[in-house]
């Protein structure tokens, strides 16, 4: 699903790293080499029908990669 974050990401919380992220191996394919964590937290998302919420987002992070993949797990508001 399509969507937009606006402002920033608080609550952040780690929930996997390393060989424990199911998706590591394809991570490292795509992405490439790095120190790969998966995370959640609390954000403002817009989506694409113009209506806000406040949702629980997940992602992945690598060192010198950057942010990546983000998912709306739940909405909250």
């Amino acid at each position: 699903m399509a969507f937009e974050i606006l402002g920033e990401i608080t609550e952040i919380e780690t929930i996997a790293v390393g060989n424990s992220i199911q998706e590591l191996y394809r991570l490292r394919k795509v992405y490439g080499v790095g120190r790969w964590r998966k995370l959640k937290g609390i954000a403002t998302i817009q989506l694409p029908d113009g209506t806000f919420y406040k949702a629980e987002i997940h992602w992945y992070e690598a060192s010198g990669i950057g942010k990546k993949e983000f998912k709306i797990k739940r909405i909250i508001e």
